[in-house]
């Protein structure tokens, strides 16, 4: 996936990668999606709860940011170096949501963000230092990472996850 640099670009992207995983995903039983294994410990609905608290977190960020509130990023107590304790945190909170609410949340977390994203203009989301949290990265930067090229990732882990499971004789 190329990088996008524009809010097109990136709209684009978004709207091409998630329906590339979607079309993985539809592939895929209940009982697939909720066993473990298919990243590390997690199953294929932890990965679609990464995913959608991820979402949850730049649109936060950015709302915040644009009410003039200080934005700590990734959180308030932890630095982008403890990345693996947030998503740990993340697996924690959503491990024992049914499947089939994950895939609600999931489906409604992206139209949030699409719609959150298509409603800021251009030049704030191609502007370094528009926004203080985002020190000298941009914010299309940050929609980008926790958007289409996380999808991107979420879906090169299924398919290769898919892959590897021992085929039925």
């Amino acid at each position: 996936m190329t990088r996008p640099t524009t809010k097109t670009q990136l709209l684009e992207a978004m709207t091409t990668e998630r329906h590339r995983l979607e079309s993985l995903l539809q592939t895929l039983t209940p009982d697939q999606m909720t066993q473990a294994g298919a990243c590390g410990e997690w199953s294929v609905k932890d990965v679609l709860a990464h995913l959608l608290a991820w979402e949850h977190m730049v649109v936060g960020w950015y709302q915040a940011g644009a009410r003039g509130e200080t934005v700590k990023t990734p959180t308030t107590d932890l630095k982008w170096s403890e990345t693996p304790i947030l998503n740990r945190r993340i697996y924690e909170r959503y491990k024992d949501v049914p499947l089939n609410e994950i895939q609600a949340q999931f489906a409604a977390s992206y139209v949030t963000t699409r719609t959150v994203l298509e409603s800021i203009p251009e030049a704030e989301l191609v502007t370094p230092h528009t926004y203080a949290w985002t020190n000298t990265s941009t914010l299309l930067s940050y929609f980008v990472s926790c958007t289409a090229s996380h999808y991107h990732w979420a879906y090169d882990e299924i398919r290769k996850w898919l892959k590897a499971l021992p085929r039925a004789v």
